[in-house]
């Protein structure tokens, strides 16, 4: 009791050194940041209460904490669908082999970028800032990719958008941030460009590495629209494609409201779904993300001071 009292009084004593003026503009931005934070827990946690609620009390009583009204016939019907764990699967499927193609990819393209002795290093910098700017359009890249024969296959989901020009940035301006001392003493020892940057180089950048990876795992699992383009198979769609008709088409699949005879029935039953969809797409992000947050504040901050 008397640690927690300390450190109580060692905060208000820290506040109470700030002026006037910068203890007012302190609480006006505790208070912007707490309306800020209030709007993203409230719609989460109305989403995670309505996903329980009987569908008939929901609309006429709104959320209720009475547990008579309380129900697990959405997840029931979520999780007893056969179309939802294939879109599951792919989409797990397609996020980590995309991460693991994009990290290889950026990683390697942003060490030559990083070496002050790289001849081309301004032309290909050029280069690769002008694509973040323009690009081919939807119709030449499907042509591109109908021509490689990549139209309906995997490849067509995991190679147009492997390689980020931004990531590529923060990746090399971390490179940079490396003591060239590291370097040096590694090229002593007889090592190799190679072994360098595999060996020596790599293991050090452990944080920009996992928020590269974390930024390209959600980008992938977020993503449907290459998927409804370039993807007519059924048993290849990622799940977003089935959420996608549960939660904005109102379409949800013909197993999970089959058994409801009337139309009201039915909406009803559907509109539960989509919150107990919503929050199944969200556990693999949220279980994700508590294990790349230690890496995440010094990766980004450490890519971004240096220019």
């Amino acid at each position: 009791m008397s640690v927690a009292n300390t450190t109580v009084r060692k905060k208000k004593s820290e506040f109470a050194k700030y002026p006037a003026g910068d203890k007012t503009i302190l609480i006006i931005a505790y208070v912007i940041l707490g309306i800020f934070l209030a709007a993203i827990i409230l719609p989460v946690l109305y989403i995670i209460l309505a996903s329980f609620i009987d569908p008939i009390t929901l609309q006429n009583k709104g959320v209720t904490f009475d547990l008579s009204k309380w129900t697990t016939t959405a997840y029931t019907r979520v999780l007893g669908n056969t179309q939802i764990w294939v879109g599951f699967k792919n989409a797990l499927i397609y996020s980590v082999l995309f991460t693991i193609i994009s990290v290889i990819i950026t990683l390697l393209a942003a060490y030559p970028m990083s070496r002050s002795d790289f001849r081309f290093r301004k032309f290909f910098n050029t280069i690769y800032v002008i694509t973040m700017f323009f690009g081919g359009g939807l119709i030449p890249t499907y042509l591109l990719i109908s021509d490689l024969g990549m139209l309906n296959t995997i490849w067509a989901i995991l190679l147009p958008g492997a390689f980020s020009v931004w990531n590529m940035i923060i990746a090399r301006t971390y490179y940079q941030g490396v003591p060239h001392d590291l370097e040096e003493a590694a090229s002593i020892d007889g090592a190799t460009e190679m072994v360098y940057f595999f060996k020596i180089l790599l293991p050090v950048c452990t944080p920009i590495i996992a928020t590269i990876c974390m930024w390209q795992f959600v980008g992938m699992w977020n993503s449907y629209f290459d998927a409804m383009i370039y993807l007519n198979d059924v048993s290849k769609q990622p799940l977003q494609l089935v959420l996608r008709g549960i939660l904005i088409q109102s379409q949800p699949e013909p197993g999970m409201v089959s058994d409801m005879q009337s139309t009201a029935q039915r909406a009803q039953l559907a509109e539960l779904l989509k919150y107990a969809t919503i929050i199944i797409s969200s556990l693999p992000l949220l279980i994700m993300y508590p294990f790349f947050q230690k890496y995440f504040d010094s990766g980004i901050m450490a890519g971004a001071v240096k220019g």
